[in-house]
C-alpha cells in the first residue's frame, strides 16, 4: 500500500562550492563583508599608520603603454566595480524583459523619480553654497546626485527583511538610472577630452559581444576578452568605465533560448555574482571608504566649509524630496503606476537609501575641486552623509516593514499581484525557501 503521507524527498545537497557561492551571494553576508571592509578602510585611514593606507591606495599597476598603468584605488573604482555593474545590468535586463518592469506603466516611474532625485539635490546645493558666500564651490552641484547601489542594497538586505522584494527592483532600477545619469553628467561636465572614436570602438565591441552571447553555445574565450577590451576602450574614451559593466550586462538574452532549462541572465549571473559579492565590492569599499578625517588643517577647519552641509542636506534630505515628490506628481497626474507591492510610504526609506552615496560621489568630488581642503571637505561631508542617511533608512525600514499593508499598495484599482518578500530564502542555498508560509510568499495585505 502506497504511503500518502510521506514525507517530502530532501532537496539535494550542494557541492561546498555551490554552497559557498549561495552564502556569499545572499545579500545579508554580501552587506556584512561590504561594511565590514569600509569599516577596516575607514579606521586604518584615521590610524597613526594612515599613510600605509594611502600608499597601498595609490600604488600604481598595469601597462602603462594602454593607458592602464593606474592606482589600485581606481582599479577597484572602475574596474573591480565594472563587474558589480555587470550583475546589475543582467538583473534590469532581466526585470525588463522577463520581471516586474516589463509593464511600461510601471519601469518610468522610477527612472522618472531617478530625474527627480538628482535634480532636487543639485538644487539644494547649489542654493546652500551661493547663499553660504562661496558660489566657487558650484563647480561640486553633481556630488550629491549619484547613489551607492552597492552599500544601499546592502542596507535593505539588512534592514529590510519582510518587506516586498519589489521595493529592491524598484531602487536598483532607480540606482541605476540615478548612476548612469551621474556618469553623463562626468562625460559632459567633468570629462577633459571625450575620445568618440575609443567610445564608438566599445559600442562595437559590445555589440560583437551581444551576437555571441546569444548563440547556441556561450564561449567564454570569447566573451571575457571581449567584455575585457569593451572595458579598456570605455575606459580609454574619457567615461567611467562601469558604464561598459552595465551595457554589457543588457545585452544577455533574458528569454529562454535553444531549448536550454535557464535563460543565460541567470545563467551568467550564477557565474559572477559570487565573484561580485565575495570579491569586487568588499575590495572596492576597501579602496572608497578610507576617507581621512585627521591630520591636515584639522576636523573643523574641513566641517567648517559650506560643501560640507550643501552636500548632507542635498544627498539625505534632497533625494527624498526628489524621489517622493517627482513619485507622487507622476502617480497622481500621468498613466504611470507604481508596480504591484509597492505604496507611496515605502518611498521614504527608499529615498533615504538613495541618500548614500559614496562611488560615483567621491569621482565627482575628485573632478570638482582642485585643492585639498575642498576635496577633503567634500569626502567628509559624503561620509557623513551617507552614515546619516543609512541610520534613518534602517530605521525607517524596520518602521515600514512592522506597519500592515493593503490589498492594493500600489493605489491602481486592482489588487496586487502575489510575490516574495526580502529575507524570504532558505539559509544553505540562498534559494526562496519551500518551507517558508504561504503567506509569505503571496500575502496581498495584512
Amino acid at each position: 500500500m502506497t504511503n500518502h503521507h510521506e514525507p517530502p524527498s530532501p532537496a539535494p545537497r550542494l557541492s561546498p562550492r555551490a554552497r559557498l557561492g549561495a552564502w556569499v551571494t545572499r545579500e545579508t553576508t554580501g552587506g556584512m563583508l561590504l561594511i565590514g571592509a569600509a569599516a577596516i578602510a575607514l579606521i586604518w585611514a584615521n590610524s597613526p599608520i594612515r599613510d600605509a593606507y594611502s600608499a597601498l591606495t595609490e600604488t600604481v599597476l598595469g601597462p602603462a603603454a594602454l593607458h592602464l598603468d593606474l592606482s589600485l584605488g581606481t582599479w577597484a573604482a572602475d574596474g573591480l566595480l565594472a563587474i558589480f555593474f555587470f550583475v546589475v545590468g543582467i538583473e534590469l535586463k532581466h526585470e525588463f524583459v522577463a520581471g516586474g518592469l516589463r509593464d511600461v506603466k510601471q519601469a518610468g516611474v522610477p527612472i522618472l523619480a531617478a530625474v527627480g532625485g538628482m535634480a532636487v539635490p543639485a538644487g539644494i546645493y547649489a542654493a546652500v553654497v551661493v547663499l553660504a558666500g562661496e558660489p566657487a564651490a558650484l563647480s561640486g552641484w553633481a556630488i550629491p546626485a549619484a547613489t551607492d547601489i552597492a552599500f544601499a542594497l546592502a542596507v535593505l538586505a539588512v534592514f529590510g527583511r519582510g518587506l516586498p522584494t519589489a521595493i529592491r527592483t524598484f531602487l536598483l532600477t532607480l540606482a541605476v538610472m540615478d548612476d548612469l545619469l551621474a556618469i553623463v553628467v562626468i562625460a559632459i561636465f567633468y570629462t577633459d577630452e571625450l575620445k568618440l572614436q575609443y567610445l564608438a570602438a566599445s559600442l562595437v565591441v559590445i555589440a560583437v559581444f551581444a551576437v555571441l552571447v546569444r548563440m547556441r553555445r556561450m564561449r567564454w574565450w570569447l566573451l571575457l576578452p571581449l567584455a575585457l577590451l569593451a572595458w579598456a576602450l570605455m575606459h580609454e574614451a574619457g567615461i567611467h568605465a562601469t558604464i561598459a559593466g552595465v551595457l554589457l550586462g543588457l545585452t544577455v538574452p533574458a528569454l529562454l533560448r535553444h531549448g536550454e532549462q535557464h535563460s543565460r541572465t541567470h545563467q551568467l549571473e550564477d557565474r559572477v555574482k559570487p565573484i561580485s559579492a565575495g570579491i569586487a565590492l568588499p575590495v572596492f569599499a576597501f579602496f572608497s571608504a578610507g576617507v581621512s578625517l585627521v591630520g591636515g588643517e584639522g576636523i573643523a577647519a574641513v566641517l567648517a566649509q559650506p560643501v560640507v552641509p550643501a552636500i548632507v542636506l542635498g544627498l539625505v534630505l534632497g533625494k527624498v524630496v526628489g524621489v517622493l515628490g517627482v513619485t507622487f506628481l507622476v502617480t497622481r497626474l500621468s498613466p504611470l503606476r507604481l508596480p504591484d507591492r509597492i505604496g507611496v510610504r515605502d518611498l521614504l526609506p527608499v529615498g533615504l537609501l538613495a541618500g548614500i552615496g559614496f562611488t560615483v560621489a567621491l569621482l565627482i568630488a575628485e573632478l570638482s575641486f582642485t585643492d585639498e581642503t575642498h576635496i577633503s571637505g567634500a569626502k567628509a561631508a559624503i561620509l557623513i552623509a551617507s552614515v546619516l542617511a543609512a541610520l534613518l533608512a534602517a530605521i525607517m525600514l524596520r518602521w515600514d516593514a512592522s506597519r500592515a499593508r493593503s490589498a492594493d499598495m500600489n493605489q491602481d484599482g486592482q489588487a496586487d499581484t502575489a510575490g516574495t518578500d526580502i529575507g524570504d530564502v532558505d539559509e544553505e542555498t540562498g534559494l526562496i525557501d519551500p518551507q517558508q508560509p504561504p503567506s509569505r510568499h503571496s500575502r496581498r495585505g495584512g
